[in-house]
Protein backbone atom coordinates (compact mmCIF):
# COMPACT_ATOMS: atom_id res chain seq x y z
CA UNK A 1 0.00 0.00 0.00
CA UNK A 2 1.52 3.32 -1.37
CA UNK A 3 1.25 6.39 0.78
CA UNK A 4 -0.96 8.33 -1.60
CA UNK A 5 -3.54 4.93 -0.89
CA UNK A 6 -2.40 5.16 3.47
CA UNK A 7 -3.85 8.73 3.04
CA UNK A 8 -7.10 8.77 1.50
CA UNK A 9 -7.82 5.49 3.86
CA UNK A 10 -7.08 7.37 6.57
CA UNK A 11 -9.09 10.11 5.53
CA UNK A 12 -12.00 8.17 4.71
CA UNK A 13 -12.01 6.23 8.32
CA UNK A 14 -12.89 9.77 9.77
CA UNK A 15 -16.40 10.02 8.02
CA UNK A 16 -16.32 5.76 9.10
CA UNK A 17 -16.34 4.66 5.37
CA UNK A 18 -14.04 1.94 4.02
CA UNK A 19 -12.38 1.20 0.51
CA UNK A 20 -13.87 -2.24 -0.60
CA UNK A 21 -16.40 -2.05 2.55
CA UNK A 22 -19.45 -4.06 2.40
CA UNK A 23 -21.96 -1.25 3.59
CA UNK A 24 -23.91 0.57 0.91
CA UNK A 25 -21.66 4.09 1.23
CA UNK A 26 -18.18 2.16 0.97
CA UNK A 27 -16.10 3.42 -1.93
CA UNK A 28 -15.12 0.41 -4.34
CA UNK A 29 -11.69 1.48 -6.21
CA UNK A 30 -11.54 -0.23 -9.20
CA UNK A 31 -8.49 1.16 -9.87
CA UNK A 32 -5.45 2.27 -7.71
CA UNK A 33 -5.00 5.43 -10.39
CA UNK A 34 -7.84 6.92 -7.72
CA UNK A 35 -5.37 7.35 -4.94
CA UNK A 36 -3.21 9.42 -6.65
CA UNK A 37 -5.95 11.22 -8.43
CA UNK A 38 -7.51 12.74 -5.59
CA UNK A 39 -4.48 12.90 -3.67
CA UNK A 40 -2.99 15.71 -6.61
CA UNK A 41 -7.08 17.45 -7.55
CA UNK A 42 -9.05 17.30 -4.02
CA UNK A 43 -12.10 17.55 -4.61
CA UNK A 44 -12.22 17.69 -8.41
CA UNK A 45 -9.84 14.75 -8.89
CA UNK A 46 -12.23 13.03 -7.00
CA UNK A 47 -15.31 13.65 -9.48
CA UNK A 48 -13.62 13.10 -12.11
CA UNK A 49 -12.27 9.68 -10.91
CA UNK A 50 -16.10 8.87 -10.69
CA UNK A 51 -16.66 10.30 -13.98
CA UNK A 52 -13.83 7.74 -15.41
CA UNK A 53 -14.80 4.51 -13.42
CA UNK A 54 -12.17 4.13 -11.20
CA UNK A 55 -14.13 3.91 -8.37
CA UNK A 56 -18.11 3.16 -7.63
CA UNK A 57 -20.38 3.45 -4.59
CA UNK A 58 -24.10 2.28 -4.62
CA UNK A 59 -25.06 5.23 -2.33
CA UNK A 60 -23.50 7.91 -3.48
CA UNK A 61 -25.71 10.46 -1.73
CA UNK A 62 -25.09 9.16 1.83
CA UNK A 63 -21.22 8.51 0.96
CA UNK A 64 -21.51 12.29 0.17
CA UNK A 65 -23.23 13.31 3.50
CA UNK A 66 -20.79 11.40 5.46
CA UNK A 67 -18.14 13.07 3.51
CA UNK A 68 -19.40 16.80 4.15
CA UNK A 69 -20.40 16.04 8.21
CA UNK A 70 -16.82 15.28 8.29
CA UNK A 71 -15.59 18.15 6.23
CA UNK A 72 -13.16 15.88 4.30
CA UNK A 73 -13.56 18.20 1.29
CA UNK A 74 -11.14 20.90 2.96
CA UNK A 75 -8.54 18.51 3.97
CA UNK A 76 -7.13 18.09 0.43
CA UNK A 77 -6.75 21.45 -0.76
CA UNK A 78 -4.51 21.87 -4.15
CA UNK A 79 -3.42 24.82 -5.53
CA UNK A 80 -5.98 24.32 -8.69
CA UNK A 81 -8.93 24.56 -6.47
CA UNK A 82 -8.28 28.06 -5.99
CA UNK A 83 -8.56 28.58 -9.09
CA UNK A 84 -12.82 29.33 -9.11
CA UNK A 85 -12.35 31.54 -6.22
CA UNK A 86 -9.52 33.50 -7.40
CA UNK A 87 -11.51 33.83 -10.83
CA UNK A 88 -14.83 35.33 -8.62
CA UNK A 89 -12.68 37.75 -6.59
CA UNK A 90 -10.94 39.02 -9.61
CA UNK A 91 -13.60 38.90 -12.62
CA UNK A 92 -17.52 39.44 -12.71
CA UNK A 93 -18.46 36.16 -14.04
CA UNK A 94 -21.83 36.88 -13.83
CA UNK A 95 -21.16 40.47 -16.07
CA UNK A 96 -24.32 40.55 -18.90
CA UNK A 97 -21.40 39.75 -21.66
CA UNK A 98 -21.82 36.45 -20.21
CA UNK A 99 -24.87 36.20 -19.62
CA UNK A 100 -26.04 33.26 -22.02
CA UNK A 101 -23.23 31.34 -21.15
CA UNK A 102 -24.90 28.94 -18.45
CA UNK A 103 -27.77 28.65 -20.86
CA UNK A 104 -26.22 27.11 -23.36
CA UNK A 105 -23.99 25.41 -21.22
CA UNK A 106 -26.18 23.85 -19.14
CA UNK A 107 -29.69 24.51 -19.90
CA UNK A 108 -28.96 23.70 -23.23
CA UNK A 109 -27.86 20.17 -22.69
CA UNK A 110 -30.82 19.09 -24.50
CA UNK A 111 -34.80 19.21 -23.40
CA UNK A 112 -34.81 15.36 -24.00
CA UNK A 113 -32.51 15.06 -21.23
CA UNK A 114 -34.87 17.45 -19.29
CA UNK A 115 -38.00 16.22 -20.15
CA UNK A 116 -37.04 12.30 -19.38
CA UNK A 117 -35.89 13.68 -15.60
CA UNK A 118 -38.17 16.14 -14.56
CA UNK A 119 -42.00 16.19 -13.68
CA UNK A 120 -44.63 16.64 -16.10
CA UNK A 121 -44.75 20.41 -16.04
CA UNK A 122 -40.58 20.14 -16.10
CA UNK A 123 -40.30 22.11 -13.35
CA UNK A 124 -36.11 22.18 -12.80
CA UNK A 125 -36.60 23.24 -8.52
CA UNK A 126 -37.09 21.87 -5.23
CA UNK A 127 -40.45 20.32 -4.86
CA UNK A 128 -42.23 21.07 -1.95
CA UNK A 129 -42.88 17.36 -0.15
CA UNK A 130 -45.03 18.29 3.39
CA UNK A 131 -47.90 16.67 1.92
CA UNK A 132 -46.05 15.09 -1.21
CA UNK A 133 -45.36 11.30 -1.45
CA UNK A 134 -44.25 11.91 -4.97
CA UNK A 135 -42.53 13.95 -7.55
CA UNK A 136 -45.55 15.83 -9.95
CA UNK A 137 -47.88 16.27 -6.66
CA UNK A 138 -44.25 17.82 -4.68
CA UNK A 139 -43.68 20.52 -7.95
CA UNK A 140 -47.13 20.84 -7.98
CA UNK A 141 -47.70 21.79 -4.42
CA UNK A 142 -44.59 23.98 -4.39
CA UNK A 143 -45.91 26.11 -7.69
CA UNK A 144 -49.09 26.29 -5.77
CA UNK A 145 -46.74 27.21 -2.38
CA UNK A 146 -45.33 30.31 -4.24
CA UNK A 147 -48.69 31.31 -5.90
CA UNK A 148 -50.25 31.60 -2.45
CA UNK A 149 -47.09 33.26 -0.98
CA UNK A 150 -47.82 35.78 -3.56
CA UNK A 151 -51.33 36.49 -3.18
CA UNK A 152 -52.08 35.63 -6.56
CA UNK A 153 -55.05 38.01 -7.76
CA UNK A 154 -56.86 37.78 -11.04
CA UNK A 155 -55.58 40.02 -13.58
CA UNK A 156 -52.11 40.80 -12.06
CA UNK A 157 -49.61 41.14 -14.25
CA UNK A 158 -46.07 38.98 -13.33
CA UNK A 159 -42.56 38.72 -13.92
CA UNK A 160 -40.72 35.46 -13.67
CA UNK A 161 -37.15 35.78 -14.02
CA UNK A 162 -35.26 32.64 -14.91
CA UNK A 163 -38.58 31.04 -15.72
CA UNK A 164 -37.03 27.32 -17.39
CA UNK A 165 -39.78 26.12 -19.47
CA UNK A 166 -42.40 27.95 -18.31
CA UNK A 167 -44.04 25.50 -15.39
CA UNK A 168 -44.86 28.38 -12.72
CA UNK A 169 -45.73 30.42 -15.61
CA UNK A 170 -48.31 28.03 -16.51
CA UNK A 171 -49.53 27.51 -13.49
CA UNK A 172 -49.98 30.72 -12.25
CA UNK A 173 -51.70 31.52 -15.51
CA UNK A 174 -54.16 28.67 -15.29
CA UNK A 175 -55.06 28.67 -11.68
CA UNK A 176 -54.66 31.72 -10.92
CA UNK A 177 -56.12 34.06 -13.91
CA UNK A 178 -52.64 36.09 -14.02
CA UNK A 179 -50.70 37.11 -16.70
CA UNK A 180 -47.16 36.23 -16.80
CA UNK A 181 -43.84 37.70 -18.74
CA UNK A 182 -41.10 35.01 -18.04
CA UNK A 183 -37.20 35.62 -19.39
CA UNK A 184 -34.79 32.97 -19.38
CA UNK A 185 -31.44 32.77 -20.79
CA UNK A 186 -31.11 29.05 -22.47
CA UNK A 187 -32.62 29.15 -26.37
CA UNK A 188 -33.65 25.18 -26.05
CA UNK A 189 -35.71 26.27 -22.64
CA UNK A 190 -37.56 29.60 -25.07
CA UNK A 191 -38.46 27.27 -27.86
CA UNK A 192 -40.09 24.50 -26.05
CA UNK A 193 -41.22 26.88 -23.18
CA UNK A 194 -43.72 28.23 -25.55
CA UNK A 195 -44.96 25.42 -27.10
CA UNK A 196 -45.66 24.37 -23.65
CA UNK A 197 -47.56 27.74 -22.50
CA UNK A 198 -49.33 28.37 -25.91
CA UNK A 199 -52.81 29.74 -25.52
CA UNK A 200 -52.32 30.88 -21.84
CA UNK A 201 -51.95 34.52 -21.13
CA UNK A 202 -47.98 33.81 -21.29
CA UNK A 203 -45.30 35.71 -22.70
CA UNK A 204 -41.53 33.88 -22.72
CA UNK A 205 -38.37 36.11 -23.39
CA UNK A 206 -34.60 35.05 -24.72
CA UNK A 207 -33.65 38.13 -22.06
CA UNK A 208 -31.16 38.65 -19.46
CA UNK A 209 -32.98 40.24 -15.97
CA UNK A 210 -30.80 43.37 -16.93
CA UNK A 211 -32.80 44.26 -19.66
CA UNK A 212 -35.81 43.95 -18.11
CA UNK A 213 -38.44 46.51 -18.37
CA UNK A 214 -42.39 47.61 -17.56
CA UNK A 215 -43.67 47.52 -14.01
CA UNK A 216 -45.20 43.95 -12.61
CA UNK A 217 -47.43 43.21 -9.67
CA UNK A 218 -45.39 40.50 -8.72
CA UNK A 219 -42.33 38.63 -9.30
CA UNK A 220 -40.85 35.60 -8.84
CA UNK A 221 -37.50 33.88 -9.34
CA UNK A 222 -37.09 30.43 -8.66
CA UNK A 223 -33.51 28.62 -8.91
CA UNK A 224 -31.93 31.51 -11.00
CA UNK A 225 -30.15 33.55 -8.12
CA UNK A 226 -27.25 30.79 -7.91
CA UNK A 227 -26.50 32.45 -11.33
CA UNK A 228 -26.65 36.04 -10.90
CA UNK A 229 -23.00 36.38 -8.74
CA UNK A 230 -22.22 38.34 -5.32
CA UNK A 231 -20.67 41.33 -7.59
CA UNK A 232 -24.34 41.72 -8.87
CA UNK A 233 -26.76 41.12 -5.85
CA UNK A 234 -26.66 44.37 -5.15
CA UNK A 235 -27.98 45.12 -9.27
CA UNK A 236 -30.27 42.82 -8.79
CA UNK A 237 -32.58 43.61 -6.03
CA UNK A 238 -32.44 47.08 -7.35
CA UNK A 239 -34.14 46.68 -10.58
CA UNK A 240 -36.55 44.00 -8.77
CA UNK A 241 -37.49 47.05 -6.43
CA UNK A 242 -37.69 49.18 -9.55
CA UNK A 243 -39.96 46.67 -11.91
CA UNK A 244 -42.59 46.49 -8.89
CA UNK A 245 -45.71 48.43 -8.42
CA UNK A 246 -45.71 50.48 -4.87
CA UNK A 247 -47.47 47.24 -3.54
CA UNK A 248 -45.84 44.26 -5.22
CA UNK A 249 -44.25 41.26 -3.44
CA UNK A 250 -41.65 39.76 -4.80
CA UNK A 251 -40.37 36.07 -4.20
CA UNK A 252 -36.92 35.28 -4.31
CA UNK A 253 -36.92 31.02 -4.41
CA UNK A 254 -32.49 30.05 -4.04
CA UNK A 255 -30.12 27.50 -2.60
CA UNK A 256 -28.12 28.80 0.16
CA UNK A 257 -25.40 28.07 1.76
CA UNK A 258 -23.61 28.60 5.23
CA UNK A 259 -20.39 28.61 4.34
CA UNK A 260 -19.34 31.86 2.90
CA UNK A 261 -17.71 31.33 -0.29
CA UNK A 262 -17.97 33.35 -3.83
CA UNK A 263 -17.87 29.82 -5.85
CA UNK A 264 -19.79 26.60 -6.22
CA UNK A 265 -17.19 24.25 -5.39
CA UNK A 266 -14.76 23.45 -8.10
CA UNK A 267 -16.34 19.84 -9.58
CA UNK A 268 -19.63 21.75 -10.18
CA UNK A 269 -17.87 24.76 -11.40
CA UNK A 270 -16.08 22.91 -14.09
CA UNK A 271 -18.65 20.36 -15.11
CA UNK A 272 -22.07 21.63 -14.50
CA UNK A 273 -22.33 25.23 -13.39
CA UNK A 274 -19.64 27.11 -14.81
CA UNK A 275 -19.69 30.70 -12.62
CA UNK A 276 -22.25 29.42 -10.03
CA UNK A 277 -22.21 30.62 -6.81
CA UNK A 278 -24.79 30.26 -3.26
CA UNK A 279 -25.09 33.39 -1.69
CA UNK A 280 -25.25 33.20 2.57
CA UNK A 281 -27.87 35.14 4.41
CA UNK A 282 -25.65 37.76 5.27
CA UNK A 283 -24.71 38.53 1.44
CA UNK A 284 -28.43 38.10 0.75
CA UNK A 285 -29.49 40.43 3.42
CA UNK A 286 -26.62 43.10 2.38
CA UNK A 287 -27.84 43.33 -0.95
CA UNK A 288 -31.48 43.78 -0.46
CA UNK A 289 -31.04 46.43 2.93
CA UNK A 290 -32.11 49.82 2.08
CA UNK A 291 -33.41 48.39 -1.06
CA UNK A 292 -36.97 46.07 -0.38
CA UNK A 293 -38.46 44.69 2.78
CA UNK A 294 -37.94 41.12 3.76
CA UNK A 295 -41.05 40.42 4.93
CA UNK A 296 -40.73 36.20 5.10
CA UNK A 297 -37.97 33.48 5.15
CA UNK A 298 -38.68 29.84 4.37
CA UNK A 299 -35.70 26.76 4.40
CA UNK A 300 -36.94 23.79 3.26
CA UNK A 301 -33.70 22.88 2.17
CA UNK A 302 -34.73 19.23 3.31
CA UNK A 303 -36.78 18.63 0.16
CA UNK A 304 -34.36 19.01 -2.20
CA UNK A 305 -32.74 15.51 -0.82
CA UNK A 306 -36.14 13.22 -2.12
CA UNK A 307 -36.53 16.12 -5.69
CA UNK A 308 -32.92 15.23 -6.53
CA UNK A 309 -33.20 11.71 -5.72
CA UNK A 310 -36.28 11.69 -8.13
CA UNK A 311 -34.46 13.17 -10.47
CA UNK A 312 -32.12 10.63 -10.49
CA UNK A 313 -34.58 7.86 -10.23
CA UNK A 314 -36.29 8.78 -13.64
CA UNK A 315 -32.60 8.80 -15.21
CA UNK A 316 -32.37 5.72 -14.53
CA UNK A 317 -35.49 4.67 -15.60
CA UNK A 318 -34.81 6.20 -18.80
CA UNK A 319 -31.43 5.23 -19.48
CA UNK A 320 -31.23 3.10 -22.46
CA UNK A 321 -33.53 5.96 -24.16
CA UNK A 322 -30.50 8.92 -23.04
CA UNK A 323 -27.88 6.31 -24.27
CA UNK A 324 -29.48 6.43 -27.47
CA UNK A 325 -29.65 10.12 -27.87
CA UNK A 326 -26.08 10.24 -27.53
CA UNK A 327 -26.06 10.93 -23.34
CA UNK A 328 -23.11 8.30 -23.28
CA UNK A 329 -21.54 6.59 -19.80
CA UNK A 330 -19.36 8.96 -19.25
CA UNK A 331 -22.25 11.61 -18.93
CA UNK A 332 -24.64 9.30 -17.23
CA UNK A 333 -21.42 8.80 -14.54
CA UNK A 334 -21.18 12.82 -14.46
CA UNK A 335 -25.08 13.24 -13.55
CA UNK A 336 -25.09 10.70 -11.51
CA UNK A 337 -22.60 12.71 -9.56
CA UNK A 338 -24.05 15.48 -9.91
CA UNK A 339 -27.69 14.44 -8.59
CA UNK A 340 -26.88 11.92 -5.86
CA UNK A 341 -23.44 14.35 -4.51
CA UNK A 342 -25.94 16.84 -4.55
CA UNK A 343 -28.73 15.70 -2.22
CA UNK A 344 -26.04 14.23 -0.15
CA UNK A 345 -25.02 18.29 0.32
CA UNK A 346 -28.97 19.23 1.67
CA UNK A 347 -28.87 16.11 3.36
CA UNK A 348 -25.99 16.94 5.65
CA UNK A 349 -27.42 20.45 5.49
CA UNK A 350 -24.46 21.99 3.96
CA UNK A 351 -26.66 23.39 1.38
CA UNK A 352 -30.35 24.91 2.20
CA UNK A 353 -33.28 25.88 -0.52
CA UNK A 354 -35.02 29.13 0.84
CA UNK A 355 -37.95 31.12 -0.18
CA UNK A 356 -37.40 34.65 0.71
CA UNK A 357 -40.57 36.88 0.46
CA UNK A 358 -40.07 40.82 -0.38
CA UNK A 359 -41.97 43.60 -0.11
CA UNK A 360 -41.26 47.02 -2.23
CA UNK A 361 -41.99 49.55 1.18
CA UNK A 362 -43.46 47.70 3.49
CA UNK A 363 -47.11 45.85 3.89
CA UNK A 364 -49.60 47.63 6.03
CA UNK A 365 -50.42 44.91 8.70
CA UNK A 366 -47.77 42.91 7.67
CA UNK A 367 -47.42 39.91 5.57
CA UNK A 368 -48.94 36.45 7.14
CA UNK A 369 -46.13 33.66 6.30
CA UNK A 370 -47.37 31.02 4.63
CA UNK A 371 -46.37 27.09 5.01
Amino acid sequence: MDKAEQTIRKLLALADIKVDGDRPFDIQVNDGEFYQRVLRDGVVGFGEAYMAGLWDCKALDELIDRVLRADLEHAISPLSMLLPVLKAKLVNRQSSARAFDIGEYHYDLGNELYRRMLDKRMTYTCGYWQNANDLDTAQEAKLDLVCRKLALQPGMRILDIGCGWGSFAAFAAQGYDVRVVGVTVSREQLELGRELCKGLPVELRLQDYRDMDGTFDRIVSLGMFEHVGVKNYRTYMKLVRDSLTYNGLFLLHTIGTNTKKTSVDPWTDKYIFPGGMLPTPSQVCAAAEGVLVMEDWHNFGVDYDPTLRAWMANVNDHRAELRQLGYDERFYRMWRFFLLSSAGAFRARRNHLWQIVYSKSGLDGGYQGIR
